[in-house]
């Protein structure tokens, strides 16, 4: 029986129902359709997966005035040698010219890297027979010279900084040990120093979790991980005197109270996630999140409700950015009347799908947007965060991912250094090496 033999056996008023039916589908799947592309500016969605315009050229620009050197580099401080360059003759007559003749014209600097050799400590260990008793002995290596390992601390530094922090993959890395330094590496030997070091940055990281754990506000996101070609997750979680990156399977509340512990911070700093809610006394909703949203609902045609809360996030934005300059009293004005111009705005009605279903959003966490005007402590936005994780990504980019667990918990570690280490302006490398020497990267205030 053909289609249209089926369809003549129903009734008019079924058929009435069933064109009705299927039209409204395609309505919806031509609303769907119509709705507007989300991008970096609207969205969470990732800068680097947006489509990039090619950009006009820059037409180059002719010599202007007369000449010289122009901008140069600040010379060194401590230079190894100085050279002097004056001249013995003229050069357009080849008459003498001496010190008295001649002024200094220019100073700079030439800079190289010496020749790299590896430095090569041959022990002698030696044993024997005690004349007195007939025991046996073995005589111990000087401190640092221990069998075992053939390479020493700096060349575990180097190799955890170049793998965790420039994304070299075991197989690039130990080219580059060679070629650069002269040192002979496997990979299995690369990944024997990460796990003999994981000791040493699992302590560290037990010292941040303790410093986290008595932070009054606490920022917090996650972004995706490959570990073992299985889905993770990374988390970051940040104060004003550490940061914590921990990879685990799961993306629900259950990673954010492991970390935790008992403590409940005042405020949690967070997106809409339902994962980062109620874990701390009050929350910190990031406004630049909010403020893409709103650019989704006006993209999507809505002109009553998601341009004035975008209005309304910007300044906001704007009185934070100031308020170190303001008095509490100012700020607690200003913290008012965002709030009045809030509730007056979820009344409104919006004109577009997106703008209504964005304040419905708005009216359940309207509480949560202007905390950071009164508390000088809470930031406006989640950016710190981000900024923190977005090695991370280009690291899972490059590499990507981890083949086992406990190289993606080495990696969280060793970011966990780095990133609490910049708060006390270690740099990565000194970070590291603070690490593995067993000092602490959380610095004592200065007096």
């Amino acid at each position: 029986m053909t289609r249209r033999e089926e369809l003549e056996q129903h009734s008019k008023d079924e058929l009435i129902d069933y064109i009705l039916a299927l039209e409204q589908r395609i309505a919806d799947i031509e609303a769907r359709l119509n709705q507007p592309r989300k991008t970096a500016r609207n969205s969470s969605r990732a800068p680097s997966q947006d489509e990039k315009s090619n950009k006009p050229r820059k037409r180059k620009a002719g010599k202007t005035g007369k000449g010289g050197q122009g901008q140069a580099r600040s010379l060194e401080p401590n230079p190894d040698r100085t050279v002097t360059a004056p001249a013995s003759n003229c050069p357009s007559c080849g008459g003498h010219v001496g010190p008295a003749h001649q002024t200094l014209k220019l100073r700079y600097d030439r800079i190289e890297i010496p020749p790299v050799r590896p430095d090569v400590t041959r022990v002698h260990q030696y044993q024997g027979e005690c004349p007195c008793c007939g025991e046996r002995f073995d005589a111990r290596p000087p401190e640092g010279l221990e069998p075992g390992s053939p390479f020493g601390r700096s060349v575990e530094e180097a190799v955890i900084y170049l793998h965790t922090i420039h994304a070299i993959s075991y197989q690039r890395l130990s080219a580059l040990m060679l070629d650069m330094f002269g040192v002979s590496i496997s990979e299995g030997t690369i990944a024997n120093i990460l796990a003999r070091a994981k000791t040493q940055v699992d302590a560290a990281v037990a010292d941040i979790t303790a410093e986290l754990r008595q932070a009054g506000v606490i920022g917090c996101d996650e972004t995706g991980a490959r570990v073992a070609g299985q889905k993770y997750w990374q988390w970051v979680f940040g104060c004003a005197t550490a940061v914590l990156h921990k990879v685990a399977p799961s993306r629900g509340k259950a990673v954010v109270r492991e970390v935790l512990g008992a403590h409940v911070p005042a405020v949690w700093v967070s997106d809409r996630f339902a994962a980062q809610t109620g874990h701390g006394e009050s929350r910190q909703l990031c406004l630049a999140h909010l403020l893409r949203d709103a650019q989704y609902a006006i993209d999507a045609g809505d002109t009553m409700f998601a341009p004035p809360l975008k209005d309304l996030l910007l300044r906001a934005v704007d009185i934070a950015q100031r308020r170190e300059a303001l008095q509490d009293n100012t700020l607690y004005q200003y913290r008012c009347r965002l709030d009045r111009d809030l509730d007056a705005l979820v009344t409104r009605p919006a004109d577009s799908r997106a703008g209504e279903k964005l304040r419905r959003q708005i009216r359940r966490v309207r509480c949560e947007l202007f905390l950071c005007i009164t508390n000088r402590g809470v930031p406006a936005t989640n950016n710190a965060s981000e900024r923190y994780l977005r090695p991370a990504v280009i690291f899972r980019k490059v590499t990507q991912g981890f083949n086992a667990e406990w190289g993606a918990t080495f990696y969280a570690g060793v970011r966990s250094v780095v990133d609490t280490g910049r708060l006390y302006g270690l740099s990565p490398l000194a970070a590291i090496r603070r690490g593995l020497a067993g000092q602490p990267v959380i610095l004592p205030a200065a007096a």
